[in-house]
């Protein structure tokens, strides 16, 4: 029973840190990367569908993303989606080809998108804090219902402080990494 907890808890875990992982990869850093833009929401006739299912996307140069459609008939639609996305890039669109050429991050730009991190990785500790706060309430629920004993409470709720700590530790790691990409010049 407690076993169940414990495991349930971890996935919960598992999946904050992958969300977080997900939305650094979106995040800008020094370089153009292809997971700016290959969930960007594109209005492709009356459905909404993630770019990366209507185009290729490469980064030809370490500055620049380049977007081949599948379908020539997507173009324009892929250029309002980047055009509302507010990514800083204006497309330049050559034929089927979509070309979006990073300028170069400011200071000011760099500061910003720091602050931005905080903010992200503070969310993603009180999503961990929420899911220990959940599995030692589940565990307290089981010891007043007489399913665990007492000491086996105490254990499972050590276990899940431990569990937490861990992955919160894993949080801070992957800001120090992206804060440290997005501080490069």
């Amino acid at each position: 029973m407690l076993d169940d907890i414990l495991n349930e808890c971890r996935e919960k875990m598992n999946g904050a840190i992958h969300s977080l992982e997900q939305d650094l990869l979106g995040m800008r850093g020094n370089r153009a990367s292809t997971s700016l833009v290959d969930r960007l929401k594109v209005d492709y006739y009356g459905m909404e569908s993630e770019l990366r299912t209507l185009a290729t996307i490469s980064t030809p140069e370490p500055m620049q993303i380049m977007i081949r459609p599948f379908d020539k008939g997507a173009v324009k639609a892929i250029e309002k989606a980047i055009m509302e996305a507010n990514l800083g890039m204006n497309p330049n669109t050559d034929g089927d080809v979509i070309r979006l050429n990073m300028p170069a991050l400011t200071r000011e730009r760099r500061q910003e998108l720091v602050k931005f991190l905080h903010k992200r990785l503070e969310e993603a500790r009180i999503a961990l804090r929420n899911v220990r706060r959940s599995a030692n309430d589940d565990i307290r629920e089981y010891e007043k219902e007489k399913m665990i004993s007492e000491d086996e409470a105490k254990i499972g709720q050590e276990k899940v402080q431990k569990m937490t700590d861990e992955f919160v530790a894993k949080v801070e790691e992957m800001g120090k990494i992206k804060e440290a990409e997005i501080m490069a010049v």
